[in-house]
């Protein structure tokens, strides 16, 4: 008997052995190490730049105007991101560097603006009080039939631009009741005011002339030229900015790709609707090809593409009559949490974990 007790205490040592010592499991591989490090350098980059924004938080005030600024360009796209600000700036400087400069007034001076006013800090860093400032100085260069480098324009330029934190805080005000955002009203309704109060015959700032039509034009099929119509999709980008140069309006794709490909890719998909749409509507062949009939489709079709909405088949249908069926598929993201497309899409996933958790608790 006492070999068989000896065996028996010897297996229950192995075991206890065993149940002390459980096998560890494998570590990462090569291939997801490569990956995570991958994905983290590309991180800071791309998206929001968080970690960028957290060193410029301790920098000196010109570095993090500066940094305001070119988020504040970009933030036109939906885009919080200095590094595709900057490359907007040289898809600026590529189509007029007079519109560029004016551009680049008009930002940081909309930017200033909200600094004296003591608006929200996060939303100045975030770029949320420059981009009608930049809208509101490149349109005006645009607008003006005094020619480039008519420097007189900087003056109306830089008032306008400050006043647009102050038109957004009051548009703010009242869209905040319905959790909306004020986009780029403020740029609209103080462009107006300025086209309006001066006109084509003033002594000192005259705008283009602008005429109804005289008669309707002649669309003609065969007369359709495929290689402006299709230069027409980067154009409409362009366009958003008031810029007709296709090259200018690849670069603004780069930088929204930088920031977020599906950002880049819901824009580049609503300038061709918006082209299709022209040719739909049997509008003028020359809109069209100018990206009059893109830039709107762009915005659009980024914000409802994973912005404001988080990105879903169903979210696609939201411009059809049959989008009232599908109402409850589709979920609009608090203002709060809205970011970028790839991490609202991440925050939509969390909610939708926890609805079901809450549901399996239920039942």
């Amino acid at each position: 008997m006492a070999p068989l007790e000896l065996q028996s205490e010897h297996d229950n040592s192995q075991k206890d052995m065993k149940e002390k010592d459980p096998v560890q499991p494998a570590g990462p591989t090569a291939l997801q190490r490569f990956t995570a490090r991958f994905l983290k350098g590309v991180s800071y980059f791309s998206g929001d730049m968080k970690v960028f924004g957290k060193w410029m938080e301790k920098q000196f005030l010109l570095l993090q105007l500066l940094d305001w600024v070119l988020r504040g360009a970009a933030q036109v796209m939906f885009v919080n991101n200095p590094l595709s600000g900057l490359i907007i700036f040289a898809g600026l400087i590529l189509q007029n560097y007079w519109w560029a400069l004016n551009g680049f007034v008009g930002t940081l001076f909309a930017t200033i603006s909200a600094l004296i006013l003591q608006q929200n800090r996060g939303a100045i860093a975030a770029g949320l009080y420059g981009y009608n400032g930049i809208l509101v100085g490149l349109l005006m260069a645009v607008f003006s039939n005094a020619g480039d480098w008519y420097w007189w324009l900087l003056l109306p330029n830089i008032f306008m631009s400050m006043m647009c934190p102050i038109v957004s805080s009051a548009l703010a005000s009242i869209n905040s009741r319905w959790d909306l955002p004020v986009f780029t009203l403020p740029f609209n309704i103080l462009v107006c005011l300025h086209m309006v109060a001066t006109g084509h015959y003033n002594n000192h700032f005259p705008q283009v002339l602008i005429q109804p039509r005289s008669e309707l034009p002649n669309i003609t099929w065969a007369e359709i030229d495929l290689p402006k119509l299709f230069m027409s999709v980067p154009v409409g980008i362009g366009q958003v900015y008031g810029c007709d140069n296709p090259w200018t309006g690849g670069i603004f794709i780069i930088s929204l790709f930088i920031s977020s490909p599906i950002t880049c890719a819901h824009a580049v998909l609503g300038s061709a609707v918006g082209m299709v749409s022209g040719l739909a509507l049997a509008a003028p062949f020359g809109d069209i090809y100018f990206g009059l009939w893109g830039y709107n489709c762009v915005l659009a079709c980024i914000a409802i593409g994973g912005m404001f909405y988080a990105l879903t088949w169903q979210v696609h249908l939201l411009p059809l009559p049959i989008s009232s069926n599908i109402k409850h598929q589709i979920f609009k993201l608090p203002l709060a949490k809205v970011t970028y497309p790839e991490k609202n899409l991440g925050f939509f996933w969390k909610m939708k974990k926890k609805e079901m958790q809450t549901k399996c608790l239920i039942f």
